[in-house]
């Protein structure tokens, strides 16, 4: 004895179906789920993007503070030797003042340190440029990262806008949800076409 009426459940789902593609919409939910499926993808690609270029720019900056470090150590060095140079310069005065003849080291400790100072200089000069370039390229990072988190953003709102169309069948919702998605692919191409 069965515990309840019987219903044809299979014939009501076909019946179902059978209305929603009469009144057109199955059609539409196959095409808000495609364009919804290829927004997704595009998101996932920038939201690697984002996250690469981020990465990349963030190891620029530690390189860039490294190198400033290391070019302030230069400076740092080139200051000792022009101390010990100035002291070098004070002995030789005072001899000169005596009226002795100057030490022959003194005068070569003398050249020795302005030689040096300036292969110092010319080394931290080096390092500043290294570290301007470094950061000038973190900073162009920086921006294409900012342009595929707008579109990762873009993207997102589309797939929820093409979810609720796909839950209301309203079709100015979905074709706003392929209108901010197309807005997407263009910040999302920009920073690749732009380089």
């Amino acid at each position: 004895m069965p515990e309840g009426p019987e219903l044809e459940l299979d014939k009501l789902r076909e019946t179902i179906d059978e209305e929603i593609d009469h009144a057109g919409g199955g059609r539409m939910l196959r095409w808000i789920s495609l364009s919804t499926a290829i927004i997704a993808a595009f998101a996932a690609v920038a939201a690697l993007r984002a996250g690469d270029t981020v990465n990349e720019a963030l190891s620029l900056k530690t390189d860039a503070a490294q190198l400033q470090g290391r070019a302030s150590d230069q400076w740092a060095y080139y200051q000792a030797k022009g101390i010990k140079r100035a002291v070098t310069q004070s002995v030789i005065a005072t001899w000169k003042a005596a009226g002795k003849p100057v030490p022959v080291e003194a005068e070569a400790a003398e050249a020795k340190y302005g030689k040096e100072q300036e292969e110092i200089q010319k080394a931290a000069r080096e390092l500043e440029q290294e570290r301007d370039a470094k950061g000038h390229e973190a900073e162009l990072l920086l921006v294409k990262h900012h342009r595929f988190a707008n579109a990762v953003a873009l993207f997102q709102v589309a797939i929820a806008l093409g979810a609720v169309a796909a839950l209301t069948r309203v079709r100015p919702v979905w074709y706003g949800s392929v209108v901010l998605g197309v807005a997407g692919l263009g910040f999302f191409l920009w920073p690749l076409v732009v380089s």
